[in-house]
């Protein structure tokens, strides 16, 4: 349910309606808006009389949550979020976060070098793969500890966000320790222990769409990071399974505006891994963004042939400052900015 305030309720009534609530086994969410406060509280209604709360003082309105999916829902938080990832960048508002490097983290030199390349085309977010879920035991599977360091070397040089995935609960920590953003992927989606630990630390969350998911199961994903404590989720769209062969996957265009419909979270278009191929990449990016996207990640690699993992999806860095050059202008069109 959500617990409205008065404008002019004061912290010890808040309190007081939180404490109330938690004696009843209810997890509190309070949201302090500029006139109003909110308090989203997830719990079993049965156990309290909605007209206890209303009688209290300084309550104005309790109202159910109808969505299953409640603190990620626009029910509870009509304003959209917008997230501090670090460096002075955030996400989900009027500057669009574009998310820039290569699949892998291949060697220092190499992802240094790719790093200025990015930035000095506008990316601010940098992304790279320590450890890869690859369909085969036998790919690349990543430099692990080792390209964690490495990112964050890139990252605290160029005074950049570094996004990286974690593939397991026991290296949450290891992660957490060097990334600004960690990153759930696509078939990690619906890893509830792992949706849990990574709710437990204080990062923001980047989570991929599953490779079948539906909208509400995506956003359910989301809830449960969200019910541990963390708030700070960004979603990804990154194309899902369908029996189009084409293009590596199918890229839901209309999931940008649905979720911004239903929920009060950031969400990042993927093109490259929508596509799986460069010749595509840029053209997704743009209708993306043209629906509504809060900002792109996509892969870049100098030299894409030989790259250790996804090098037939990956822009080489010309074709990327051109891209960046044309999203400027889509962005300008739309009231964002790059």
């Amino acid at each position: 349910m959500i617990i409205i305030m008065h404008d002019n309720a004061k912290k010890e009534e808040i309190s007081a309606v939180e404490e109330k609530l938690t004696k009843f086994g209810f997890l509190t969410h309070p949201i302090y808006g500029e006139k109003k406060t909110v308090i989203g509280a997830i719990g079993d209604k049965r156990q309290i009389s909605m007209n206890e709360i209303l009688l209290m003082s300084g309550v104005e309105k309790v109202v159910p949550i109808m969505r299953p999916y409640k603190l990620a829902s626009k029910e509870l938080k009509q304003e959209k979020s917008v997230i501090d990832v670090g460096y002075g960048v955030t996400i989900g508002g009027k500057k669009l976060a574009v998310f820039a490097g290569p699949c892998a983290v291949e060697g220092r030199e190499h992802f240094l070098k790719m790093s200025r390349l990015v930035k000095d085309a506008g990316a601010n977010i940098l992304r790279g793969g320590a450890f890869k879920p690859r369909t085969s035991p036998y790919s690349f599977g990543g430099l692990e500890g080792e390209g964690l360091k490495i990112m964050r070397e890139a990252g605290d040089e160029l005074g950049m966000p570094i996004c990286t995935e974690v593939m397991d609960t026991r290296d949450v920590e290891l992660v957490a320790e060097y990334a600004d953003i960690i990153q759930i992927g696509a078939r990690n989606m619906q890893n509830f222990k792992l949706l849990r630990e990574v709710g437990k630390c204080n990062k923001p969350i980047f989570l991929k769409r599953g490779l079948a998911s539906t909208i509400e199961e995506w956003l359910m994903a989301a809830e449960y990071i969200m019910s541990e404590g963390n708030d700070r989720v960004i979603l990804c769209e990154r194309g899902i399974r369908t029996y189009e062969t084409s293009t590596r996957n199918t890229f839901d265009v209309s999931a940008i505006p649905v979720t911004q419909e239903l929920t009060h979270l950031p969400i990042i278009a993927d093109p490259s891994h929508a596509t799986g191929n460069y010749k595509y990449v840029g053209a997704v990016a743009k209708a993306g963004i043209a629906a509504g996207a809060d900002g792109i990640m996509v892969e870049v690699h100098d030299c894409p042939e030989c790259a250790a993992s996804d090098g037939p999806q990956s822009l080489k860095p010309d074709k990327f400052t051109e891209l960046m050059e044309e999203l400027r202008r889509i962005a300008a069109a739309i009231g964002r900015e790059i």
